[in-house]
């Protein structure tokens, strides 16, 4: 029963730690190295994350400096930046590749508040899944005769509590997004 709790948690820290990776990955109006995650350069032949061929560097809150490790790559690099779905236009001096980071319009912002919102619920639903495998587990263990219907009780107020400090904790994790996102 202990075990089923435990489990229980470690899945949910997990979820709560997916949900601060995809907030990372939502355009703010302010620069930050967590943007450039998810992309992807062509390398030698094979694709590599941004961070494991260029050194990223925030001198400003709004600039981005990139500082690629061979300068073969600068075009690479520039490519998959414009590819990607974050809207932003490098622009290199055949050293380091610069990137303005622009304030967002009002309806952008709307729609990454709206992301990180998706986001969120997503966070809450597989947290409520959790929930249902661990209360599922407790129902297995009972009928087995592992447990007294007292500790099956005791077991699912247990679970539920942590359901219930999880979910807040996506919910805080929204409102402070949020806040960073509505900034101008």
């Amino acid at each position: 029963m202990g075990n089923v709790i435990q489990t229980s948690e470690e899945k949910m820290k997990k979820t709560l730690a997916s949900l601060h990776d995809s907030f990372a990955s939502l355009r703010t109006g302010r620069a930050s190295a967590a943007l450039f995650d998810k992309i992807r350069v062509d390398s030698y032949g094979a694709k590599s994350p941004l961070r494991e061929v260029a050194n990223i560097t925030i001198p400003e809150a709004r600039l981005v400096v990139i500082s690629p490790w061979d300068k073969a790559l600068i075009s690479e690099i520039e490519r998959a930046i414009r590819s990607s779905e974050l809207s932003l236009n490098p622009s290199n001096d055949g050293k380091v590749i610069r990137i303005a980071i622009p304030p967002l319009t009002e309806e952008r912002r709307k729609d990454i508040a709206k992301q990180a919102r998706t986001y969120a619920e997503q966070s809450r639903v597989a947290i409520r899944n959790i929930r249902r495998d661990g209360n599922d587990e407790l129902k297995k263990l009972l009928k087995d005769a592992s447990l007294s219907e007292d500790e099956e009780k005791k077991t699912g107020d247990e679970l539920q509590k942590l359901t219930d400090t999880y979910i807040k904790k996506v919910d805080q994790a929204l409102e402070e997004k949020d806040k960073e996102i509505m900034e101008v």
